[in-house]
This record gives C-alpha cells, structure tokens and sequence, in this order.
C-alpha cells in the first residue's frame, strides 16, 4: 500500500510537471505586470515591463504590451512639450488595451489620422472617473501642457463614488505570497484563468464548491415604478458623485472631452454634461450602424474593427478642435 501512494504522488507530480511544461510552451497562461501606487497616490503598473497577455483557453487573444516609463501600457514615452500637440486618453482596460499589440493601439491609429500629433495613452484595468480625474490633478504639471485630454467613462460603471482613495488593499493582496506562487506557476495562472481553480478556492473558504447563486431564480422582483424609482436615485448618486469629483479637482473645459455611448449612459447625465459645457464625444452611432462586430466574441472589449471606429470618433473630435 505504501508502495502504491508512493507510485502516486509521485505520477501525479509527474503529471503535474508536464502540464506545467506544456502550458509554458503554449504560452496559455496570461502575464499581468505588478502594479503599485506611486508617491501622487496613482495606481499603475510598474515600469519597463514587456509580456503577453492572453485571453480564453486557446489563446483565442495573444497580444503584446510594453508598459513606458510612466507606467501605462504605450508604444511610446510620455514627454509632453509647448512644441508638439499632444493628447491624454485616460480610461480603463478598454484604454488600456491588452487585448491588442501595443503596435497597433488605439493611440497609433489615431495619430496615423492626424500626423504629428501624440497620443498618451493612460489607460489602467479598473480605472474609474474617481482614478482618472485624481491623475489628472496629481500630474498637473504634465497636463498644463498637453493640448487636449479625452477621459473614457462608462457611466453605469465609473461614478461608483465622490471621492478618490487609492486601492491599497488590491495592491496588497497582489503582491502577496500566495498570489506571487500562481503567477509563477503557470498552470496555476491558467487554471486560476479559465476558472477550474474557483471549486477550490469556495472549497478552501468553507463554502460549497459547485455552489452558483448568482443565476438563482429571483422572487423579489421590482414593480415598473420602482424601476423607474430606482433608476432615478442611481442617476442623483452618479451625477452627485461626477459634480463632487469636478468641484474638487476641478476640470478644464477648454480642453477635456468624454468619450462614451450614448445608448449606455442616463439622458440626464447627458443633458447634465450639455447644461455646464461639457463636451463628450459619443460613439454610439457608429458602433450601432457597423456591420460588423465591434467587440470580441469572448468578452466585451472592442476588438480591432472596434478601435478603428474609436480611432476615428477621436480623430474627428481633434481635427473639429483644432480649426
């Protein structure tokens, strides 16, 4: 019997080991630079970090990124200047952009439109309007001299709150030891990735391990008024959280424009934004009128056709600006 576990663990090892081996060789497990929080309280990722970041269980999206020297995910350095025209695209993962080859991001589509013009592209995973008008103002040196800043803003997702607080917790809880082991062993990575880890980890929190209560049938469903109700005070929540940011961090009308879709976003945020001279630049209709998908097939960042459409809205916006 001895014998026998013995013989066990030691194929399971084996086993384990090749998998690990063929997981490296495939590259199926994704890299996701270390981040931290620097002295302006802004989080973002390390610097000088090269990798591939790889979406589904075959590789469905490999794609190459190269975080710059300020910490963003760019093909270029940011070094703005009262010579050049530079602009700020500041957002989430959808700026971010690790879905695509940093060589053919957003920014470089856009300034392929507008020769001579340079695109810095502050984009981090998790940013909402709270990081991103902070990084603004904690940069403001910077700012003062780049031409024009466009803040991505998913309205149903980034006005969350009123006040920024950096997510030391989440920065914690990255670096920690059990999350540095799964990032160096890679089949952890990919099991953790397409989720075959999460039976262990509800197992290892005491809970059931093939327990899913987020599709369970509802029984305290909302009448049409309270919907409306309820929509209502979401809305006062978002536009007194957006009017708090402004009000402390201040925004330069004279140069900042939102990019978001209209059909995702509360008329009355967008009344609100027209009431003060806030410009935005809406990409709604032209993701509605494509033919063709603008979105992965796996999740719901914009694929190539999808930033090509961005890339224009943009450039159109900067030409109109300009004149």
């Amino acid at each position: 019997m001895k014998k026998f576990l013995l013989k066990s663990v030691l194929y399971i090892f084996l086993i384990l080991l090749l998998l690990e081996g063929i997981v490296r060789a495939l590259h199926l497990y994704t890299e996701d630079p270390p981040r931290f929080i620097d002295e302006y309280g802004v989080e973002k990722r390390v610097p000088e970090h090269t990798g591939y970041a790889v979406t589904g269980n075959r590789n469905q999206n490999f794609s190459e990124f190269h975080i710059n020297k300020a910490g963003f995910n760019s093909h270029r350095e940011f070094e703005p200047s009262k010579d050049k025209f530079e602009v700020a695209l500041i957002g989430d993962s959808f700026i971010e952009g690790f879905h695509q080859d940093y060589t053919s991001s957003t920014a470089i589509r856009i300034e392929e439109k507008i020769p001579g013009i340079e695109v810095y592209k502050y984009g981090y995973a998790g940013y909402d309007f709270a990081n991103q008008i902070h990084l603004v103002h904690a940069y403001r040196k910077d700012f003062e001299l780049i031409d024009e800043i466009i803040l991505y803003l998913n309205y149903e997702n980034d006005l969350g709150r009123g006040q920024y607080e950096p997510n030391r917790a989440r920065i914690d809880m990255l670096s920690s030891t059990l999350f540095k082991i799964r990032d160096n062993i890679k089949l952890l990575a990919y099991g953790s990735k397409i989720g075959i880890i999460e039976p262990l980890k509800k197992l290892a929190q005491g809970g059931n391990a093939f327990a899913n209560t987020e599709g369970a049938y509802q029984t305290n469903t909302l009448s049409e008024e309270d919907e409306e109700a309820k929509k209502s005070a979401e809305d006062d929540k978002r536009i007194a959280n957006f009017k708090r940011l402004i009000d402390f961090y201040g925004l330069d009308k004279s140069k900042t424009a939102l990019l978001l879709d209209s059909r995702k976003t509360s008329p009355r945020f967008l009344d609100f934004l027209d009431e003060n001279g806030i410009r935005y630049i809406d990409f709604a209709q032209s993701f509605a009128t494509s033919k063709v998908s603008t979105n992965l097939i796996y999740d719901r960042h914009w694929n190539a056709h999808g930033r090509e459409l961005i890339s224009e809205e943009i450039a159109d916006y900067i030409k109109s600006v300009r004149k």
